[in-house]
Parts: C-alpha cells; sequence; structure tokens
C-alpha cells in the first residue's frame, strides 16, 4: 500500500506562460495584485491535473471499505489527526505568514498547503520508521474525503483575508471551481475504490502500471518546468524555503507529539506524524495553477516539495531513537 509516485512532484508549478520581455519578473519577487500568471500551458492545464488524477486514481486501487471500518477500531489516533490537519496546522501555518510577513500571494499558497492531505508517500515514510501503516491509509483515505470541504473553506478565506489580487473577480473559489476541486481529489479516489470493489485482482495488476504512469506523468512535468524556469529555482527557494521548512518541521512535530500526549502509541503516533507531515503538494499546487490560475500561489507547495522528503527522513530517524514510554508515563514518574 505503500506509494511513492507523488515525490517527484516538486516542480512541476513552475511550467507558466513565462512574462514578457517588457515586464519581468524582478529577482526575488512576483507578481503584483491583478498581474496574475495564467497557465495556459497543456502541460500545466492538462498533464498536471492528470498527473494528480493518477495520484489519487491509484490511492483509490490500494483502499478497501475496512480502511474507513478501521476508525471504529482506532478512534484516538484518527480524530487526533484531523483535528491536527484540519484545524491546528492551518492555525500554525497562519501565524507563520503573518510573522513572516510573506506577500498576499506566498501567503495564500502556503495556506493551500496547509489545506492540503497527507499525499501517498506518507505510507512509505512510515512503513520505513516503523509507522502503523494500515492507520495511515485509513488516514489517507479519510483526509481525501475531508479535504473536499476544508481546502475551499480555507482556500476562500485566505483569499478574502490577504486579498492576492488573482482571478477577474476576485472572488476566489466559487461554485464552480468548488466543484472542480471536488472532481480533482475525490472522483478519482472513489473511481479507484469502484474498481478495486469490482475486481481486487485487476486493481492488483494495475497497481504497479498506475503507479510507473504517474511517475512518467510527472517526470515529464518537472522536465518542462525546470527547461522552462530554470533561472527562477533559485529564486523560488529563498523567498518561500524558510516559511516551508519551518512549517514542515512543525507539521512533522504535532503530528508525532500531540498523538503522544495524548496517550496514543508510539508506532501510531509515527504514522500520524508522516500523514500530517508530508502534504500532499501536488494538490495544492494543481489546485493553484489549474484551479485559480496562478503559478505564485503554487511556489510554496513546490518549494515544500523539494524540502520535505530528506526532512521527513530526518525526523523519521529521531523519532525511531525516542523512547517507547508516554510523555504522561515520564511525568508520572517524575512525580
Amino acid at each position: 500500500m505503500c506509494r511513492a509516485t507523488d515525490a517527484p512532484q516538486a516542480f512541476a508549478l513552475i511550467v507558466t506562460a513565462r512574462p514578457s520581455p517588457a515586464q519581468p519578473f524582478p529577482a526575488h519577487h512576483f507578481p503584483r495584485p491583478g498581474a496574475n500568471p495564467h497557465m495556459d500551458s497543456p502541460i500545466a492545464t492538462v498533464m498536471l491535473p492528470l498527473a494528480l488524477a493518477v495520484i489519487m486514481f491509484g490511492l483509490g486501487l490500494s483502499l478497501t471499505a475496512d480502511d474507513f471500518r478501521r476508525v471504529r477500531r482506532h478512534p484516538r489516533a484518527v480524530v487526533i489527526a484531523l483535528v491536527c490537519q484540519a484545524l491546528l496546522l492551518p492555525a500554525v501555518c497562519f501565524g507563520l505568514v503573518i510573522a513572516f510577513g510573506l506577500s498576499p500571494e506566498l501567503a495564500v499558497g502556503m495556506m493551500l498547503l496547509a489545506a492540503s492531505p497527507g499525499g501517498t508517500t506518507a505510507n512509505l515514510f512510515s512503513h520505513l520508521f516503523g509507522g502503523d501503516v494500515a492507520l495511515n491509509v485509513t488516514l489517507t483515505a479519510i483526509n481525501a474525503v475531508v479535504a473536499v470541504v476544508t481546502l475551499p473553506i480555507i482556500a476562500n478565506l485566505a483569499l478574502l483575508h490577504f486579498e492576492p489580487g488573482i482571478g477577474e473577480d476576485g472572488l476566489g473559489l466559487q461554485f464552480g471551481k468548488v466543484l472542480q476541486v471536488f472532481a480533482l481529489v475525490l472522483v478519482p479516489v472513489v473511481i479507484g475504490l469502484i474498481v478495486r470493489r469490482r475486481s481486487e485482482a485487476f486493481a492488483r495488476r494495475m497497481d504497479r502500471p498506475v503507479r510507473n504512469l504517474s511517475v512518467v506523468v510527472l517526470v515529464a512535468v518537472i522536465v518542462g518546468a525546470v527547461l522552462a524556469e530554470r533561472e527562477n529555482i533559485v529564486d523560488y527557494l529563498v523567498d518561500a524555503g524558510p516559511v516551508a521548512l519551518l512549517f514542515c518541521v512543525l507539521s512533522l512535530a504535532t503530528g508525532y507529539f500531540v498523538p503522544r500526549w495524548a496517550r496514543v502509541d508510539k508506532r501510531q503516533a509515527i504514522a500520524c506524524s508522516m500523514e500530517i507531515g508530508v502534504h500532499n503538494s501536488a494538490v495544492a499546487m494543481t489546485l493553484a495553477i489549474s484551479v485559480l490560475g496562478s503559478v505564485s500561489l503554487a511556489v510554496p507547495a513546490a518549494v515544500y516539495g523539494v524540502l520535505a522528503y530528506p526532512v521527513a527522513a530526518l525526523a523519521g530517524l529521531m523519532m525511531t531513537r525516542l523512547g517507547n514510554r508516554l510523555p504522561v508515563e515520564e511525568a508520572v514518574r517524575a512525580g
């Protein structure tokens, strides 16, 4: 059930209509409000949504009804993880973007990232570092459903608060765009679930081809991205890197220590940490580029995609070396 197909998503956003020679983007700055670069490239309008659809379809192929029923067996871990994911992390992210004084475009982009569900790569990291992979799969499945509601809400609140000046009407995610989010995130998962329910053997046979197709499509996007905007990659890292890095660290730490303080066992806490800390940046980038039509909103997710995997690996190593005793038990012993 472990997936690594969303790992190479980091620079997929940067396939964009390049700025005209008369109005280049200044170094370390992004378009002013109202100067929104729309994504007219076929790679951005077709390939990136296709890549996300294939990833989410592959997730659906890996799920069963038991993955949803498992909530009843581990209610505490699931509820804590979902509260952290849907409420705590967006609040933390909001505080970070205010503290760092990010531009409206980057601030909204960070909020889109915070609202995005965990990626399927979280399952892989959980497996590598001794987490409860079954719980990861359950959280990934539920998060994909919850994100259909929370993503539009957080996106609209962020757009209203920071006012990045994107789009023609400036009204953010209206009903039609909310339907696009639904179609991009949930519909492929449901199709994958239906396929697996009708023929589990076929779903198993399709597992590797779908995974490989995801990689091929994403690699194609990355190649086009790097060739199109190779001069800007360093600037992107400089502008959004510190906030994205700190948010990644805080996400992983929150996902581990909050469940531990709530007396969730270590394996489940590692699973929660990876699910909460390894966001599906492909969702945030697709929402920014293909739905909202702004490359600047997608920059934080791309930078995060570069930083998240080594940070998650380091965090996994540290968590495996932490003691198995619950913090509450340590406090009792100390008392």
